[in-house]
C-alpha cells in the first residue's frame, strides 16, 4: 500500500513538473504565513493565478531564478492615500501589490473606481468615506480633507439623513466598508458617529477609524479609543483603528491591551501601525487647531517638518503655512512605541502613505522594506514570518478575500520576491521619493510590474477590489 501511495505522489509531482506554466519562479524560499510553509519550492503561474507550488522543478514559458530570495504573497496596504500612478510605482517597488484608501475613503465610489480601471499598476480599492460625504453635504471648500464648513458644523437632521444616504449609496456600489476620520470633523456629534457605525453593522462591513483625538491629555487618545470601541460594541460593527501609534503615542501599550482584550471577548477589533517616528497630515486641518502641541505629546514648532522643503517650522512659518495648507510631518512618536507595535503579532502593517510630485512622507515609498530591513533583519524586533503575516495574510483576512495574501495554489498571482539580506528602505524625510532596494520582482495578477528592480512600462494589471454583495 505504501509503495502505491508513494508511486501516486511521485506521479502527481511528475505531472505537475511536466505541465507548461506561463511563468515559473524557480528555487526560491517560499513563505506562506497561513500554512507556515517555509521551504525551497518552484511556483507555477497560469492565467493570473498560482497554479502550483512544487518541490519538484517546474517548466514554464518564462522562468525567473529566485535562488537566495524569499517568494511570498504581495503586500496589502490598507492605508494608502496616494492613489495615482506616481504612488503606485513607489508601492510596487516596496513590494505592495494592493493599495487601499480605507481611512478617508472616497465618494462617489463608482466614479473613483472608473478612473483607475485598466490604468493601474497594482490593485486598488476604497471605503466610502464619511469625510468626502460630509464635505459634499456641507459644501466645504476642501478636497481631500475639509477646510471650513464640514469641520466644526453640527449636522442638522436633514444633513444627517443626507450623509447616511450617500454612505449607503457608496456601500451599494461595492465600497469595502466605511472610512471615518473623526479627528478631521470635530463637529460630528457622538450621535452622528454612532449612526455611521450602525450603518456599517447593518451591512456587515468594517469601519476604518481615525480616532476623535490623540495624545495623553484628557479627553485624549484613550478616551477617543473608548468612544470608537463603545460605538462598535453597541452597534455590532467591526472596528479597525488606523495608525494606533500616532494617535496613542506613549499610551499605545494600554490601547493595544484594550483592543486585544476586546478581541478576546468576541469583538471584532483590529489595528495597524507604520514603522516611523513621525506622522503627517495637512497643516490646515483640524489636527492643528488650538492645543495641538499638548495633543501630540507636548511637541512644539521645531517638531514639525514642512514636506515641500524639508524645513523645520517656527511660530512664524507655522502661521504662514497653516493659512495656505499643505503636508507637514509631525515628529512625535517614540521609537520604543514603534518597536512595540512592530513586535505585536496582532498589529498589521499599513503605510498611511501619500506622495505628490515627489514630496511627502517616506512611508509612502519605504514602509514594507523598512520593516523587513530595519525591524526584522537588523534589530530582530519580529520574525520574518510574523512580518509577512502582518503585511499580507492579516489584511486579506480583514478584507475577507481568500484569494489574496496567500502563496498557495488557487490564490491570485500577486507575488513579491525579495532578498532578505539586502531589502531596505531608502526614502527619507528630506528625500522621500526614493525606491526601496532588494525587491527585484513584483507580480500583480500574473503580470510582472517590477522586473530586475525596474518598473515595467505599459502594463496595467491592477484591478479594483470591491465588496461582493
Amino acid at each position: 500500500m505504501r509503495i502505491k501511495v508513494a508511486a501516486l505522489l511521485l506521479s502527481l509531482a511528475m505531472g505537475a513538473a511536466a505541465q507548461q506554466y506561463d511563468v515559473v519562479i524557480s528555487r526560491g524560499r517560499v513563505m506562506d504565513p497561513e500554512t507556515k510553509l517555509d521551504a525551497i519550492r518552484d511556483v507555477g503561474i497560469r492565467g493570473g493565478k498560482i497554479a502550483a507550488v512544487s518541490e519538484a522543478p517546474l517548466s514554464g514559458k518564462a522562468v525567473v531564478d529566485a535562488q537566495g530570495m524569499v517568494v511570498t504573497a504581495g503586500f496589502i496596504d490598507l492605508h494608502q492615500h496616494g492613489q495615482t500612478p506616481e504612488n503606485y510605482a513607489f508601492k510596487a517597488r516596496d513590494g505592495v501589490t494592493t493599495a487601499l484608501e480605507m481611512e478617508v475613503g472616497v465618494s462617489p465610489v463608482d466614479a473613483w473606481y472608473a478612473q483607475r480601471e485598466g490604468k493601474s499598476l497594482i490593485n486598488f480599492g476604497a471605503t466610502v468615506g464619511h469625510i468626502p460625504v460630509r464635505i459634499a453635504v456641507m459644501h466645504d471648500t476642501g478636497t481631500f480633507l475639509p477646510r471650513d464648513r464640514a469641520v466644526n458644523t453640527v449636522a442638522t437632521p436633514e444633513q444627517m439623513d443626507e450623509i447616511l444616504s450617500l454612505l449607503r449609496s457608496g456601500l451599494d456600489e461595492g465600497a469595502l466598508g466605511i472610512g471615518l476620520g473623526i479627528a478631521y470633523v470635530p463637529g460630528a456629534t457622538r450621535d452622528e458617529i454612532f449612526r455611521v457605525f450602525q450603518l456599517a453593522a447593518s451591512r456587515r462591513l468594517p469601519v476604518y477609524v481615525h480616532l476623535r483625538s490623540s495624545g495623553p491629555v484628557e479627553p485624549g487618545g484613550i478616551a477617543a479609543l473608548q468612544e470608537a470601541m463603545a460605538d462598535a460594541a453597541g452597534s455590532g460593527a467591526s472596528l479597525h483603528v488606523v495608525h494606533i501609534t500616532s494617535t496613542e503615542l506613549r499610551q499605545t501599550p494600554v490601547a493595544l491591551d484594550m483592543i486585544h482584550g476586546a478581541h478576546q471577548h468576541g469583538l471584532d477589533f483590529t489595528t495597524e501601525a507604520y514603522p516611523y517616528t513621525a506622522g503627517m497630515t495637512d497643516i490646515s486641518s483640524a489636527i492643528f487647531s488650538e492645543g495641538w502641541q499638548q495633543r501630540n505629546g507636548g511637541i512644539t514648532y521645531k517638531d514639525l517638518q514642512w514636506a515641500a522643503t524639508g524645513e523645520r517650522l517656527t511660530a512664524e512659518t507655522f502661521a504662514k503655512y497653516r493659512k495656505q495648507g499643505g503636508m507637514v510631518a509631525i515628529h512625535c512618536i517614540p521609537e520604543e512605541v514603534v518597536k512595540e507595535a512592530m513586535a505585536d503579532p496582532k498589529v498589521m502593517i499599513a503605510s498611511d502613505g501619500i506622495l505628490s510630485h515627489g514630496k511627502g512622507h517616506p512611508r509612502a515609498a519605504g514602509t514594507y522594506a523598512r520593516v523587513l530591513g530595519k525591524y526584522v533583519r537588523e534589530e530582530h524586533v519580529l520574525s520574518l514570518m510574523d512580518a509577512l503575516r502582518k503585511m499580507s495574510l492579516m489584511p486579506a483576512q480583514l478584507l475577507n478575500m481568500p484569494n489574496k495574501g496567500r502563496l498557495q495554489a488557487g490564490a491570485d498571482a500577486d507575488i513579491t520576491v525579495f532578498d532578505p539580506s539586502r531589502v531596505i528602505d531608502k526614502a527619507t524625510f528630506e528625500k522621500p521619493a526614493q525606491y526601496s532596494e532588494g525587491i527585484p520582482y513584483v507580480m500583480v495578477n500574473g503580470v510582472w510590474v517590477v522586473k530586475n528592480s525596474e518598473i515595467q512600462g505599459g502594463v496595467y494589471p491592477g484591478r479594483g477590489l470591491r465588496y461582493a454583495h
